[in-house]
Order: C-alpha cells, then structure tokens, then sequence
C-alpha cells in the first residue's frame, strides 16, 4: 500500500552549474502533473513526463532549477570579455591612449552581460544522461516516501477494520432478545386492540414471518467476506486505493441494512460504532494509491 503524498529533492553538478530537482506529491483521482523547466530544458518536458508517469497517480508538482555552481553565484564569461577589452583596447588608443588596463576593465566588469548568470543554449547528450539519472533518482526517493508512508496509513485502517469486525460479532448477543421483544410487542398490540380467541400456530408462524425480513444473517455473512477482501487486498495489492474504496462502499451497505433492520438499541449502537469507523477508513482512502 502507498500514500500519494511524498517528497524528493536532489542536486548534482554538470558543466559548472548546479541543477537541482524537486518533486512533491498529493492526492488525486487523476495523474495530475505540473513540469516546470528552464527554458533551454523544453525540448525534454515529454521525456520527464514520461519518466513521472511511473507515479502513477496522484497530483504532481515537478521543478527542476539550473544556476551557477560558485559562491557568488554569477560566473563570468571570459571569452565575451576579452573580446571586449580588445574593442576598448582599439579604440582607446585611438581617443586616449592614456586609458589602463584596470579602467578598461572596470569599465567591462559593469556590463551585465560579461557574467553568465543565464542558462545554457543547449545540453550535450553526456549532461542529459546525468541529469536524467538524478530524476529518476527524486522519482525512486518519492516513491519509498509514498511506501513508508503507506505502510503506517496502513496500520491505522487495520485498526478500525478490526474494530468493525470486533462490533460485527457482538451483534448475535442480542439477537435471541430481539426476537424475544418483538414477540412480546406483538403480543402488546394484540392485547391494545383486544383481539380474542388467537391462533397460537398462526401467531407463530406471523411472527416468523416478520422475523424473516428482519434477520441479517445474510448482512453479517457479507459484511465479514468483505473485511476478509479488503484486508486481502491492502496487503497484496500496491496501487490499491480505488479498489478499497469500491468494497468499502460496500461495506457500508452492509452496515447500513443492519441498523435499518435492527430492532434492537444495543445493535443500533454497535451499527453507529461501525458507521464512523468506517467514515475513518474511506478519509484514508483518498490518500491511497
């Protein structure tokens, strides 16, 4: 079992510049991804989708930003100003031949453009290969996230899967009761309109009768099958949110019938008990893969 939530972010170092990719995930009923790229990156916005598909689902925030690997964060472009100063060169000793090497210099080391604080034209397929391998590394490191994460939403849905399954068999203590009480207010509405002379055999074979539309034998079987599925299924199945969230539907049918057939307010009350529970679960749910 995987969460849809998770995290990755992770940096490497090609032709002098830091590239640094970061992925975040939520929960979606869709495969929902945002790329976000520095220009000179566009022509692999597809691969990159391609490669966040093994995510399956869920909604997906992907940036992956490029800048200079040095402390002072522009690095400067040398041959731009030696091209440059040998301009000013020519045409200084031409206007003011007295003009220095450092005037020239400073002169040079003022224009924005002499620093390299923009991207790259284009990456060269040894670059590409590297920086595709650190994606797939964010997109490894998302998914063990979505696992652990997974795993203890896992341990939490267990514990109130089991608290259904505990509340599901307390229900057969009351049963004989119950039809003890509609037996007896059976007979109570007999007496309040004082009817003579009953059947005793037919008074038994009514109140079989009206018993038979009240029994949830057949609830309780399926609404055990169903637990049975549902844990089968979280334990065996990775991607297994929507299917969890069919039997859990399921499951509230189930619980549902039986508190409409109760008859009984110690069963009403083990049916309240189940129905949160079981609101809990489907919560989680929508977080599962």
């Amino acid at each position: 079992m995987k969460s849809m939530t998770g995290y990755a972010k992770t940096q490497c170092v090609v032709g002098g510049r830091r590239v640094t990719v970061e992925i975040k995930t939520l929960n979606s009923k869709q495969m929902d991804a945002t790329v976000k790229l520095p220009t000179n990156y566009r022509d692999k916005e597809l691969y990159i989708r391609q490669m966040l598909n093994q995510l399956e689902r869920g909604k997906i925030d992907f940036v992956l930003n490029e800048e200079p690997d040095n402390a002072g964060g522009n690095s400067l472009n040398r041959e731009l100003v030696m091209q440059r100063y040998q301009e000013l060169r020519e045409l200084t000793s031409q206007i003011d031949p007295k003009t220095s090497n450092s005037e020239l210099i400073a002169i040079i080391m003022q224009q924005s453009d002499c620093w390299m604080n923009g991207e790259r034209e284009e990456l060269s397929e040894e670059e590409w290969n590297t920086i595709s391998k650190v994606i797939s590394d964010s997109i490894c490191e998302v998914d063990a996230t979505r696992l652990h994460e997974g795993e203890i939403m896992k341990q939490d849905i267990s514990k109130h899967i089991d608290l259904i399954e505990s509340k599901m068999k307390e229900i057969p203590q009351y049963e004989k009761e119950r039809i003890d009480n509609v037996r007896e207010r059976l007979r109570n509405n007999l007496s309040e309109i004082q009817a003579h002379d009953v059947d005793e055999n037919r008074f038994e074979q009514e109140i079989i009768y009206y018993l038979e539309k009240l029994d949830i034998t057949e609830e309780k079987v399926r609404l055990a099958k169903h637990i049975d599925y549902f844990r089968n299924v979280m334990d065996n199945e990775p991607s297994c949110g929507k299917k969890l969230s069919f039997i859990a539907q399921e499951m509230g049918r189930e619980i549902n019938t039986t508190g409409s057939k109760a008859n009984h307010v110690e069963i009403q009350k083990l049916v309240v008990v189940m129905k949160d529970e079981l609101e809990k679960i489907k919560e989680q749910l929508g977080n599962i893969l």
